[in-house]
């Protein structure tokens, strides 16, 4: 958000006399979001792995349980889901990122 604030479009809504609410609202929480909506968009595949951990460890059914008990009965029908399911939250979250990258970057619309 500092690198954001101290850049020149910046300085021109501040001297267009917008409130500083609006300055940082409506133009610096735009750009600034980006870089995390990256992120996030990039972990959303990753809950599940976390998921297989803690379910393991604490014994609570879900899908991290079930994926690591096909991998120890080698139960590839079931593996072969879950790595189905891991590809479409990484292309939901890639998509979800993308999406958001057109609502709140106005020079991705041009492209």
């Amino acid at each position: 958000m500092r690198n954001v604030l101290r850049q020149d479009f910046i300085r021109l809504a501040q001297a267009k006399g917008l409130s500083q609410r609006e300055v940082l609202l409506k133009h610096a929480l735009k750009n600034a979001l980006l870089p995390v909506i990256t992120l996030l968009g990039l972990y959303f595949p990753f809950l599940l792995g976390s998921a297989l951990v803690i379910e393991v460890i604490f014994a609570w059914p879900g899908m991290g349980r079930i994926a690591y008990e096909a991998l120890m009965s080698k139960d590839y029908p079931v593996l072969f889901a879950v790595n189905l399911i891991t590809a479409a939250m990484t292309i939901a979250g890639n998509t979800a990122a993308d999406l958001l990258y057109h609502f709140l970057d106005p020079r991705v619309r041009r492209a």
